[in-house]
């Protein structure tokens, strides 16, 4: 090997580190984006092109999330020290909860391509790793709010919608374990999921709220964030399209599990109460839709610098539009699915291009920014 070789692959070697060491959990966003519309495609099986789109994306995501969680790992093994200090960041530390909820929307696809391509095996994976994503769920739900108030520095100025991400991920299993009751073989393990789902789907969705509300002060006492991250301004559509997706879902799967486990005097009341309250949060997202489209326009006029935090464009109306879709099966109003469609329509639209720019700036590295190698 001649020196020129030795080199330059010394050199490929110090940059593949030095792209790890600066490798930050907002990365799994993509596995958020790109799960959101696979899952989005699979509600058109009547369209084969569009079904079949939806699963090579689920099987490209899985591809995505492992590679993602070997460069994440290398990271820990590497750079322990570099990986420790996203803990104390105001803003990396809250895409910890990009971790489950990308791991969640693999999930979902396991249940509605997985299963009719490897049978009943594939529910088994999927209750195994629901169970699994759930536990990391809490984790984030707990830890990252733990350091926010333990270990962190924040300002109100400073405050954004990227506070709910480390939140959102216990609702966002939950409507998996909505989407997953069908599938799960035995009346008390259909019980269990079904009541843990519920106790996810509180322990995020009030505080979702809570903090939307401080937001809305937020933004009229200090107007807008920076245009880095004008993606921002969509993230309020997580909580409230995840929150009525789960309802939904409880609504439509939970009451036979009801029945099922002796508890049929209160299913019509209990289902009912849940599609009453996805109909409520899911009128609420109107106001949130409305807004984010209207800044997004304001953002548009002085330019918008690409960096991962658009990949927060997808996830929010990829869940929108599922919870209008499925919204539409149940309210026999028939602009819901035409709404549904668009949606879906529009995340294809943001997707193509937030991906095809990801793809360059990986292979240009220039993504690859740990803010917290810079205080």
């Amino acid at each position: 090997m001649t020196a020129f070789s030795v080199s330059r692959t010394h050199s490929r070697g110090a940059i593949g580190r030095e792209r790890i060491r600066h490798f930050t959990p907002n990365w799994y966003a993509t596995t958020m984006g790109t799960g959101i519309l696979a899952i989005c495609l699979a509600q058109f099986p009547a369209m084969p092109v569009l079904y079949e789109a939806g699963e090579v994306l689920w099987l490209a995501n899985i591809l995505l999330f492992a590679g993602l969680s070997v460069l994440y790992a290398a990271k820990w093994l590497l750079f322990p020290r570099e990986a420790l200090r996203a803990f104390a960041h105001p803003v990396v530390s809250m895409f910890f909860g990009c971790i489950p909820m990308g791991l969640a929307t693999i999930i979902n696809g396991t249940v509605l391509f997985g299963i009719p391509l490897f049978g009943p095996a594939a529910a088994s994976v999927a209750a195994g790793l629901w169970w699994a994503n759930s536990a990391l769920a809490v984790l984030a739900g707990l830890a990252i709010p733990f350091a926010m108030f333990t270990r962190q520095e924040h300002a109100f100025d400073e405050m954004s919608a990227v506070w709910l991400l480390p939140i959102v991920a216990c609702e966002v299993t939950a409507a998996s374990g909505g989407l997953l009751l069908p599938h799960i073989a035995g009346e008390a393990p259909q019980m269990t999921v079904l009541f843990a789902s519920y106790v996810l789907w509180a322990c995020s969705v009030p505080l979702a709220l809570g903090i939307l509300t401080i937001l809305f002060l937020r933004m009229a006492l200090h107007k807008l964030p920076p245009a880095g991250m004008a993606a921002t301004a969509f993230l309020a559509l997580g909580p409230i399209g995840t929150g009525a997706l789960g309802l939904i879902l409880f609504a439509m799967n939970g009451r036979t599990v009801l029945e099922a486990n002796g508890l049929g005097a209160l299913a019509g009341a209990i289902s009912g109460a849940s599609l009453f309250g996805a109909v409520l949060l899911w009128a609420y997202g109107l106001w949130w839709l409305g807004m984010a489209l209207a800044l997004t326009l304001r953002y548009l006029k002085h330019g918008l610098p690409f960096n991962l935090g658009w990949w927060g464009y997808t996830f929010p109306v990829g869940v929108y539009a599922l919870a209008t879709l499925r919204l539409s099966t149940v309210v026999p109003v028939g602009a819901l699915a035409l709404f549904g469609n668009t949606l879906v329509v529009v995340l294809a639209a943001i997707w193509l291009p937030v991906a095809a720019r990801t793809i360059y700036g990986a292979v240009e590295g220039t993504l690859f920014s740990d803010p917290t190698l810079q205080d």
